[in-house]
C-alpha cells in the first residue's frame, strides 16, 4: 500500500501540474478532476458488488496493473513532448474507472487480515499510510518536476501501483464466501436498500461525500495557490501538501494509539466544523495576506482536523456494517474519492470567474462544509451520540 499509495498521490500532483502547464487555465484543471471522478462514481457501485463477488486478491492486482500503465502512458507521452490535453483527460477516466473497482476490493479485503476488536486501530494504520504519504509524496513529484520533468514524475509514480500489484500475488488471504447475489442488480439494489434503511450509515456517506465536493477541492487547486497567489513553484507546492500531510500523519498515529474516540459522533461533527473553518481561513489570507508561513500553519490543521472526522466515520462503518455487504457499502462510500475531483471542477470554474479566484472559491467551499456539519449536529441527536453506544451495539 505504500508504494501504490505513493504513486497515486505522485500521480495527482504531477497531473494537475501537468494541465496547469499546458493550460494555464483553474478551468481545465476541473476538467480533468471530473474525468477521472466521472467513472469513479458510475462504476463504484458496480466495483462493490464485484468486490462481494469474486475473488479480492485478483480484482485489486489486476486494477493496480491497469493504473500503473495507464499512468505509464501518459508518462511516455510527456517525455516524448507530444502529449496533450485531451491525452490527460483520456487516461484520468481509465484511471479513474480502475480506481472504482480497486477501492472497494481493498476496502472489503483488510478487515479479512485482522481481528475486529483491533479495527479502529486497524483504520487508523491504514489511513496513516495515506496521510504519511501526503508528507514526502507530493514534495518528490515537486522536485522531481523542478529538478527533472513532470514526464519523469509521472513514470516514477506508475512504478509504485506494479509494486502492489506484485506484492498481491504473494498476498495470503483466508477464505471469504460470497456475500453477493448472482443477479448484479438485485446485488447492487441489496447494497442500495441495507444503506437507505440504516439512517446512521446514510448519514456518514452523506457527510462524506458533502465535506468531500465542498471541502476537499483546495487541494485540488492548489496549483493555482502556489503559482499564482503565493508564488513559490513547484517545490513550494509540494511543501504546503506534504505540511498538510504531517498534521494528518501526527493525528492518525495518535488516534491509532488511542485505539479511536469514545465521542465518535462529536469527532465526526467538531473535526468536520474546525475543517471547513480551516479552509475559510487559508483561502482568505493567502489571497490577502500571501504569507506563506501563515499557509502552512494552516495546512497543517487542516490535515489533524480532517484525519479526526474521516477516521471517526470510516471505523464507524468498518465495525457496523456486515461482511455479505460490505463491498457493496464500502463501494458506495469509495465514490468519496471520485466526488473529490467533481468538487474540484466547481471549484475551478468559480475560480476562473474573474472576480471570484481560486482563494475566495475555496472559501465558499469551506463555509458550506461548517454550515453542514452545525446543521446536522443541531438537529440529530443520533448523530452526536455516535461512539461507545456503537460499539457496544457491534
Amino acid at each position: 500500500m505504500l508504494c501504490a499509495v505513493t504513486g497515486f498521490q505522485m500521480f495527482r500532483v504531477a497531473q494537475s501540474w501537468l494541465v496547469y502547464e499546458l493550460t494555464g487555465s483553474p478551468l481545465y484543471l476541473g476538467y480533468a478532476l471530473a474525468a477521472n471522478a466521472i467513472p469513479g462514481i458510475v462504476f463504484n457501485l458496480i466495483g462493490g458488488v464485484f468486490a462481494d463477488r469474486l475473488d479480492k486478491r485478483v480484482l485489486v492486482f489486476s486494477t493496480q496493473c491497469s493504473t500503473g500503465l495507464f499512468i505509464l502512458v501518459m508518462g511516455l507521452l510527456t517525455l516524448l513532448g507530444v502529449v496533450e490535453v485531451w491525452h490527460i483527460l483520456v487516461i484520468a477516466f481509465l484511471a479513474g474507472a480502475a480506481e472504482a473497482f480497486d477501492t472497494p476490493a481493498r476496502q472489503a479485503l483488510y478487515p479479512h487480515l485482522i481481528e475486529r476488536s483491533a479495527m479502529t486501530s486497524a483504520v487508523a494504520l491504514n489511513s496513516s499510510i495515506w496521510q504519511g504519504t501526503r508528507i514526502v509524496a507530493p514534495a518528490i513529484a515537486g522536485f522531481i518536476i523542478d529538478l527533472v520533468n513532470t514526464g519523469t514524475a509521472l513514470v516514477v509514480s506508475a512504478v509504485g501501483f506494479f509494486i502492489m500489484a506484485g506484492v498481491m500475488l504473494f498476498l495470503h488471504i483466508p477464505p471469504i464466501p460470497s456475500g453477493a447475489p448472482r443477479n448484479p442488480a438485485r446485488a447492487l439494489w441489496e447494497g442500495m436498500a441495507f444503506i437507505g434503511k440504516n439512517s446512521i450509515f446514510a448519514f456518514l456517506i452523506a457527510m462524506t461525500f458533502f465535506n468531500s465536493f465542498f471541502g476537499m477541492a483546495y487541494v485540488l487547486l492548489m496549483p493555482v495557490f502556489a503559482v499564482d497567489v503565493l508564488e513559490v513553484g513547484g517545490r513550494g507546492l509540494g511543501i504546503l501538501l506534504g505540511v498538510g500531510g504531517v498534521g494528518s500523519l501526527a493525528t492518525t498515529i495518535w488516534l491509532g494509539a488511542r485505539g479511536g474516540l469514545e465521542h465518535r459522533g462529536i469527532a465526526i461533527l467538531g473535526g468536520a466544523a474546525i475543517f471547513g473553518l480551516g479552509i475559510v481561513a487559508f483561502g482568505l489570507t493567502s489571497q490577502f495576506l500571501g504569507n506563506y508561513a501563515l499557509a502552512l500553519a494552516l495546512m497543517a490543521i487542516l490535515g489533524c482536523s480532517n484525519s479526526i472526522y474521516m477516521i471517526s466515520i470510516q471505523s464507524s462503518l468498518q465495525m457496523l456494517v456486515p461482511d455479505s455487504v460490505r463491498g457493496r457499502v464500502m463501494g458506495f462510500y469509495g465514490m468519496t474519492y471520485s466526488i473529490m475531483p467533481l468538487g474540484g471542477l466547481q471549484a475551478g470554474a468559480l475560480a476562473s470567474v474573474s472576480w471570484i479566484g481560486a482563494p475566495i472559491a475555496v472559501s465558499i467551499g469551506g463555509a458550506a462544509v461548517v454550515l453542514f456539519a452545525l446543521g446536522t449536529g443541531a438537529f440529530n441527536r443520533k448523530i452526536r451520540q455516535l461512539g461507545s453506544q456503537a460499539m457496544t451495539e457491534c
